[in-house]
């Protein structure tokens, strides 16, 4: 027995593809820097990714890029020693992006973040938002206790399964 086709020919059930999707995809991987990102939707499932951009050593005569680097991108919120370096292990849960995106520690600039280091949080409270296609998604705790480390900076590109603050 024959397949069925649809209209354009292809095996009916077939993952038909959105250009535009896959364009604004392809853009949130250039704005954010990132090398992939995928979306999954019931069935559906779309993965774009490309070629890192090649890693420039630093040369002797590095002190003029420093100086310009600050004013690609904004000062963190935190302190240096409030945002970990994601090497180090703390002891604590370490809470993880479920999602790429943009992590911001406040509801909007300017405004208080959700938590800070030393804070306490119970199961459920917000802990910070990840912007994935201009949705804000809240990263809640898993579980209640003290934030150990923000292992992110607000505004920062995040990676799927990045760890992103450490409750203990």
């Amino acid at each position: 027995m024959a397949s069925p086709k649809d209209a354009s020919g292809s095996k009916a059930g077939a993952m038909r593809i959105d250009p535009t999707l896959v364009r604004e995809l392809a853009q949130l991987l250039s704005d954010n820097e990132l090398t992939e990102i995928e979306v999954q939707d019931g069935e559906r499932r779309i993965k774009v990714s490309r070629e890192p951009a090649p890693v420039i050593g630093a040369a002797p005569s590095a002190a003029p890029v420093a100086a310009a680097a600050p004013a690609l991108s904004g000062p963190p919120v935190h302190a240096k020693e409030d945002i970990g370096e994601q090497g180090e292990e703390p002891g604590g849960t370490s809470v993880k992006s479920p999602m790429v995106g943009t992590a911001f520690l406040a509801p909007e600039p300017g405004a208080k973040p959700f938590v800070a280091v030393g804070d306490a949080v119970k199961a459920g409270d917000t802990l910070l938002i990840v912007e994935a296609m201009k949705v804000m998604n809240p990263i809640t705790a898993p579980e209640g206790g003290v934030v150990r480390k923000l292992l992110v900076s607000d505004g920062q590109p995040v990676e799927f399964d990045q760890p992103l603050v450490v409750i203990g």
